[in-house]
């Protein structure tokens, strides 16, 4: 039996919920019926999964509670405006427009009855915010300056997302931080990195990333030949461009790759360079956090892609992590991965491995990232197993991390589908993830992406498996 003392119970859940269903009534509910005790809440985002309404309500139907309309989202902040803490960036007037929430300071309204009921509130935030695929974007980003930001790419072209580097973005983010512990009696932040790195888009198809005036300065005081940079990357890009193609490369795809990289070393030293001041972010915020009030919880929300993708297996080790944060939060959509994966892979098929069939390839790739799947031609149709999926991603993290942090892991709940043949989330899915979570010596859960898009029904597996290891009553 778990301590009920430990116990960490969370959702996600954004602001729309709250003014669809009530405050009051939604908390009580929550916590009487599936034993929630901590509130991971979207307070600022242009993307549907993390303050909307269910994203794939035209495949799946709306679910079983709240209301049933695909108003448009705008997005912005759902707080209120506190103009002191963002006097050193030029981004400002980004308060939500959704007309359900203009006027609605999310953290204000809930937090009062979140403590009466004896829950803990973490904001929940997320970089990228803007135009992310497959995370119902909204259709404009009305905030002033903000294509002045823009990543620039190798072909000297502005992009879609802001720059990781650029001074004026990275404060604003300083500032949202700062905001929230000050203002808020919160207990902690959960951050999400989910940034492609310059060989991520190579591999997808996408130029690499960014080049910028910020970007660039920054590098040359690393001590980085940026122009050399730029060449290599050409290179490089180009060899991407013909094996995506299809044309011929003497000594095969894999082997072209390598030898495009042992001819321009500089591609994984830019690559370094990138991922370095990512992880940069991460631990300024912390530091922000901690010097607002050290009691405070940085939670870092990790990326699925971090266990599904060696490349960024190899630059995001746990251990590394548990330098920043106070817990870490494993993403694992168990149903819905089966088709993260293909989409992954694919990629990598489609360039580096293109001489290798997926079916050839899968069992190896699988054995490379701890894995232990279905098939390549069934995964998608099944999805990933909880007893194999989330018990071995569990155990692999709570081994990683040495007792540094507790592990809480990121349990899907109807996790919005893409395809008609995909996996569906079922009750037993849900309680299956909950139970190999505490047995693999994870210490919480946080049932993920979204309420909103979640059935009562499916969250009915989870408040079962609490109750069979005595989290609930």
């Amino acid at each position: 039996m778990t301590d009920s003392t430990e116990k960490f119970v969370g959702i996600q859940i954004s602001p729309i919920s709250f003014v669809d269903e009530g405050v009051e009534p939604l908390l009580d509910m929550l916590g009487q019926r599936f034993g929630i005790n901590v509130l991971l809440v979207g307070t600022i985002s242009w993307l549907g999964l993390k303050v909307g309404r269910r994203l794939s309500w035209k495949l799946d139907g709306w679910p079983d509670h709240g209301v049933k309309s695909p108003s448009p989202l705008k997005g912005g902040s759902y707080i209120a405006e506190h103009p002191e803490y963002y006097a050193n960036t030029f981004i400002k007037q980004f308060r939500a427009q959704d007309e359900e929430l203009r006027d609605v300071d999310i953290l204000e309204t809930l937090i009062p009855e979140a403590r009466k009921r004896g829950m803990r509130v973490y904001p929940e935030v997320m970089e990228p915010l803007f135009h992310y695929e497959g995370h119902g974007s909204a259709n404009t980003v009305a905030i002033p300056n903000l294509p002045q930001v823009l990543e620039v790419d190798l072909f000297n072209r502005f992009g879609t997302s802001p720059c990781i580097n650029h001074p004026d973005y990275r404060t604003w983010w300083h500032s949202i931080i700062e905001d929230y512990c000050r203002n808020y009696d919160i207990d902690g932040i959960m951050w999400c990195n989910e940034r492609r790195s310059p060989l991520d888009n190579l591999i997808s198809g996408a130029p690499p990333n960014c080049f910028c005036e910020h970007c660039r300065r920054q590098a040359i005081e690393r001590g980085i030949d940026v122009e050399r940079v730029k060449a290599a990357f050409r290179d490089v890009h180009a060899y991407f461009q013909a094996a995506r193609a299809g044309a011929e490369l003497v000594d095969g795809a894999f082997v072209g790759f390598l030898r495009a990289l042992y001819d321009n070393p500089e591609v994984l030293l830019w690559e370094r360079f990138w991922v370095e001041r990512n992880k940069d972010m991460d631990r300024e915020l912390y530091g922000i956090v901690k010097w607002c009030n050290p009691a405070l919880k940085f939670g870092l929300n990790v990326w699925n892609r971090n266990h599904l993708n060696p490349l960024r297996k190899a630059q995001w080790p746990w251990a590394e992590m548990t330098q920043w944060c106070d817990w870490v939060k494993p993403i694992t959509y168990q149903h819905q991965t089966g088709a993260i994966y293909v989409n992954e892979m694919t990629q990598w098929h489609q360039s580096i491995l293109r001489d290798v069939s997926p079916q050839q390839m899968t069992p190896i790739m699988y054995r490379f990232l701890g894995l232990d799947e279905a098939p390549w031609d069934e995964v998608v149709q099944r999805g990933f197993d909880p007893d194999t999926y989330v018990h071995g991603q569990c155990l692999a993290t709570v081994r990683a991390v040495q007792g540094k942090v507790p592990v809480y892991m990121g349990i899907g709940v109807d996790a919005p589908r893409t395809r008609e043949d995909q996996a569906k989330c079922t009750p037993d899915i849900v309680r299956r993830s909950v139970l190999a979570t505490y047995r693999a010596g994870g210490k919480g859960v946080v049932f993920s992406p979204n309420y909103a898009g979640m059935n009562l029904a499916t969250l009915d597996g989870a408040a079962q498996a609490l109750k069979e290891i005595g989290l609930f009553p």
